[in-house]
């Protein structure tokens, strides 16, 4: 992500375990970037830039999946979570950076994210926001 032009982070699971707290089972790391660094990075690392799944509770106007790391890859750009009946963007605020081995890594400030995983509403997101507001 070095050559990224705006701003991205890690949310969800990876982003909980990244703040020290248990986010329960990791399936993937889910990354949000803009839809211009989505479209100039992917192609360069292999992931096929598509249009967005049209899942009942989240959505994007990009999507691509890198499964060459140990833990599959998601990139969504202008994603979207559903609430009630509209759509509301995920854009975070906040920005911390965490070091990961030689690499810089981004996720949204504690409160940002707890805040985002009691939005999207699923059992496991607002367990993971739990498990979040423990961690000191």
């Amino acid at each position: 992500m070095g050559q990224a032009n705006d701003p991205w982070w890690i949310i969800a699971s990876a982003a909980v375990a990244l703040h020290g707290a248990d986010p329960g089972h990791v399936a993937d790391v889910d990354v949000l970037l803009s839809a211009a660094d989505a479209n100039r990075i992917l192609p360069t690392i292999g992931v096929a830039v598509r249009g967005g799944s049209a899942h009942a509770t989240f959505r994007s106007s990009i999507f691509g999946s890198w499964p060459g790391t140990m833990l599959p890859v998601e990139f969504m750009a202008d994603f979207q979570h559903r609430s009630g009946g509209e759509w509301l963007p995920v854009q975070p605020a906040t920005r911390q950076a965490i070091k990961v081995d030689a690499a810089m890594v981004f996720v949204p400030e504690k409160a940002e994210l707890q805040a985002m995983l009691v939005a999207f509403g699923r059992p496991k997101d607002i367990e993971r926001a739990r498990s979040l507001a423990a961690v000191l």
